[in-house]
């Protein structure tokens, strides 16, 4: 019998963290790209149907895990009830003002918004968290400080699309964290989009009465544009379960220095594919991100390795 051959070692939940979160933003970097192609449904009727087909996704999502029971439990626990209703109300936020902005020409402030999101998280994380920061993050933070004022500058005016954005996202991601002992990741964004679900049928049932913003476009623009509607679902909790679990895996400080990844594909889609204007001014910003994601990296891979150096390390009742 050939010697057994020896096991690999598991991914430690932090390596797992951030994998998730760079799918997840990622995925979040794409977005406007589907929003575009749901032309011409309006901003509310993507949220709606956002909301819907989400609801649809988890519960078969619960069906086929088999996770009635635990769902059921969390349904029955007044205070995690709370926690995610003041969850699924931030979470609206951020949705309906992000499809606002993306689908009316103001993607690349929607960009802007998401590089403002990690220093609020961060700044939750350290002021109400305390968390602590090695000194590379700080450089990282005071360069994306730097590229963000930069930004804004170039922009010419208050960002209200931006500053909503971020602190809309920063919040729900401290309350994602103080329930991530509790919630697992799928009922906790069931729950989230079922406290909406009454929200999204109001609204829509509104667009289809009243024909504002063109009405309600589902299954009137093609078996393609149908599809594409239903495909919000997945393409809205897919990246909401894999931030939701990460955020049970990694701090808050870094998961948020990890969300750069998200508005540097906004913000190329806006530039390249929808041809917004773009100053010189942005450009220069954009770049200091770029090295401020260099600093982190660098940061990172160095962490890493220190980490492996000690966990590497063979203990007395080990063979050498």
């Amino acid at each position: 019998m050939s010697e057994p051959s020896r096991a690999r070692p598991a991914r430690s939940e932090a390596s797992v963290g951030v994998v998730q979160a760079v799918v997840a933003y990622g995925l979040w970097g794409l977005m406007p790209l589907l929003f575009a192609a749901m032309a011409p449904a309006a901003a509310f009727e993507i949220v709606a149907w956002r909301i819907v087909f989400g609801l649809v996704f988890c519960a078969v999502a619960i069906a086929v895990t088999r996770s009635w029971l635990r769902t059921r439990t969390l349904v029955a626990q007044r205070r995690v009830m709370l926690v995610m209703g003041l969850a699924a109300v931030l979470i609206l936020v951020n949705w309906t003002v992000y499809v606002l902005a993306t689908t009316t020409g103001h993607t690349v402030e929607a960009a802007l918004g998401y590089f403002i999101n990690p220093l609020v998280t961060i700044a939750l994380g350290v002021v109400v968290l305390r968390e602590r920061l090695r000194p590379a993050q700080w450089v990282a933070v005071g360069l994306s400080v730097v590229a963000v004022v930069v930004i804004a500058v170039g922009y010419g005016r208050m960002p209200w699309i931006s500053l909503a954005l971020a602190f809309s996202f920063g919040l729900y991601g401290l309350v994602k964290k103080r329930v991530g002992g509790t919630v697992d990741a799928l009922s906790g964004l069931t729950i989230e989009t079922a406290w909406l679900l009454p929200i999204a049928v109001v609204a829509l049932v509104v667009l289809g009465v009243t024909g504002l913003g063109g009405g309600v476009t589902f299954t009137t623009e093609g078996w393609g544009h149908t599809v594409i509607t239903v495909l919000t679902g997945p393409a809205t909790a897919v990246p909401l379960l894999l931030f939701a679990s990460s955020a049970r895996r990694v701090s808050l400080s870094t998961l948020g220095l990890t969300q750069y990844l998200a508005p540097v594909m906004q913000l190329l889609v806006g530039v390249l594919v929808q041809h917004e204007e773009m100053s010189a001014g942005r450009w220069f910003g954009f770049g200091i991100v770029w090295l401020a994601l260099v600093v982190l990296t660098a940061d990172s891979f160095a962490a890493a390795r220190a980490s492996r150096r000690g966990a590497g390390a063979p203990t007395p009742a080990e063979p050498a």
